[in-house]
């Protein structure tokens, strides 16, 4: 079981009423002696402990906790402190749902590895075109991924869009109740599936993210490492036993687990977690011995390959923008573009090379406008935004097989984070906005090689 769905990111954090931003005392650390990470790390990997972790003293290398108390404490506190979100509203009228399920699909498939003030702007937008998973299985895919346009990883939106169509055409159009039905659907996961039922249907099942397993690994003191699959079974173990002893109390889970998550996320951050706010810092192991910033240890870097992009700006007399479409399948698969190059060389382009690779023979009439780097899971691709200025002939030619559109045309394309950098900059940053002529003349500061030149190993962004 891939563990990826679990750790999805927030930027955010809640400011505690009667407090101003930037008004936070400073927190005292006081540190333990840390070990070496290399020995704790192996030691964190190499056990995973029994379901039942609660009591008094230390099992596995956890200390043993309330779990009653802590749930107590973690539902008064999120009554209190949690945000107001636009996916938390109630369930439909009529509905024994807490939640509505299929807002609490859409919502965690968009927050998976994205920032919840950037899944803010989009899930509004998104839910009044789709409110039903009826109305998003009827929907075009090229729509979709346009109102996904900015969240990324735009897999996620194609799961999405299959899981709607299975739940119309298997259950009736509503989210099933049944976990395992529910974890069946397309891009629903251990997770997800452990949030739509005890979020949105109030069952007693537990969920565990990134957020949540920070909570428990300090709260028990547990000396995992972030993401590490051993310990990831801790979390879902613990988290199952916490679930057990909170329904025994009449606990509602949904609450409980949304605050384990909420507190992960605005106040036991990964760096600088904000202890003095916390409602269960007596309950927590790694506070009381100054370990908090030392658990979980960080998983080590992601290597990412590097890869170099040139996007290349063409405009008609109309001040139209060529844009091309992906294919299905590869990175950004589906998504709109301007036409672009990627490729393995030892650098950037020069313009001679971007003028052979689109057959204009005057390496002049190719200038550099902008380079900026842009990360994904697994590359470091480097980007160079290019102009041309086409003969009526060279113009025919590239339009073949692309598409002109207008600015007002962008919203309703799906469009990468850097596509759309590079397609909507405003005037005055560094390049044009459908401004050929500012391009080529204040802001042509590309340099000319021959148009001899031919590009190594290259491919148009298209496979």
């Amino acid at each position: 079981m891939s563990f990826l769905e679990c750790f999805r990111s927030s930027n955010s954090k809640t400011i505690p009423r009667g407090m101003k931003e930037g008004t936070f005392p400073a927190l005292k650390k006081a540190r333990s002696k840390p070990g070496g990470q290399a020995s704790r790390a192996s030691a964190a990997s190499s056990h995973v402990p029994p379901a039942e972790c609660t009591g008094a003293g230390v099992d596995g290398g956890a200390a043993k906790v309330d779990h009653v108390r802590l749930a107590h404490a973690i539902v008064a506190w999120f009554a209190g402190s949690g945000r107001q979100l636009p996916w938390r509203s109630p369930g439909p009228a009529g509905s024994d749902h807490p939640r509505d399920p299929y807002a609490t699909l859409v919502s965690e498939l968009m927050l998976q590895q994205t920032q919840v003030s950037r899944v803010v702007e989009k899930f509004k937008a998104f839910m009044a075109e789709f409110p039903t998973a009826r109305a998003l299985a009827a929907a075009d895919e090229a729509r979709v991924l346009a109102l996904w346009s900015g969240l990324g990883y735009y897999r996620r939106a194609r799961l999405l869009h299959a899981a709607a169509k299975v739940i119309t055409a298997e259950h009736g159009g509503a989210l099933p109740r049944d976990l395992e039905a529910l974890h069946r659907l397309p891009g629903v996961g251990r997770y997800t599936a452990g949030a739509i039922a005890s979020i949105a249907m109030g069952q007693p099942v537990p969920l565990v993210d990134g957020n949540v397993a920070r909570v428990l690994f300090r709260i028990h003191g547990k000396e995992a490492v972030h993401a590490d699959p051993n310990d990831m079974e801790w979390a879902w173990a613990c988290a199952s036993s916490l679930v057990q002893s909170a329904d025994r109390s009449r606990v509602q889970i949904g609450n409980l687990n949304e605050g384990l998550m909420e507190l992960g996320a605005t106040v036991c951050t990964p760096a600088a977690p904000a202890c003095v706010f916390c409602p269960v810092r007596a309950l927590c192991t790694a506070f009381a011995t100054g370990r908090q910033e030392e658990i979980p240890l960080p998983k080590k870097p992601v290597q990412r390959s590097a890869m170099w992009c040139e996007a290349v700006l063409v405009f008609d007399d109309a001040q139209r923008v060529l844009v091309e479409q992906r294919p299905d399948r590869g990175m950004w698969a589906g998504l709109w573009q301007a036409p672009t190059f990627d490729h393995a060389s030892a650098g950037p382009w020069s313009a001679g090379t971007v003028a052979a690779a689109l057959e204009i023979d005057d390496a002049s009439r190719v200038h550099q406008l902008d380079r900026f780097r842009h990360q994904t899971t697994h590359r470091d691709v480097t980007f160079t935004v290019w102009v041309v200025s086409p003969t009526p002939g060279e113009m025919q030619r590239l339009g073949t097989g692309r598409r002109w559109v207008g600015a007002h045309d962008l919203d309703g394309l799906g469009l990468s984070n850097p596509q759309r950098r590079i397609l909507t900059r405003k005037p005055g940053a560094a390049g044009p906005a459908f401004s050929p002529a500012q391009s080529l003349g204040k802001r042509a500061n590309g340099r000319t090689a021959s148009s001899g030149e031919r590009p190594r190993n290259s491919r148009t962004l298209r496979s």
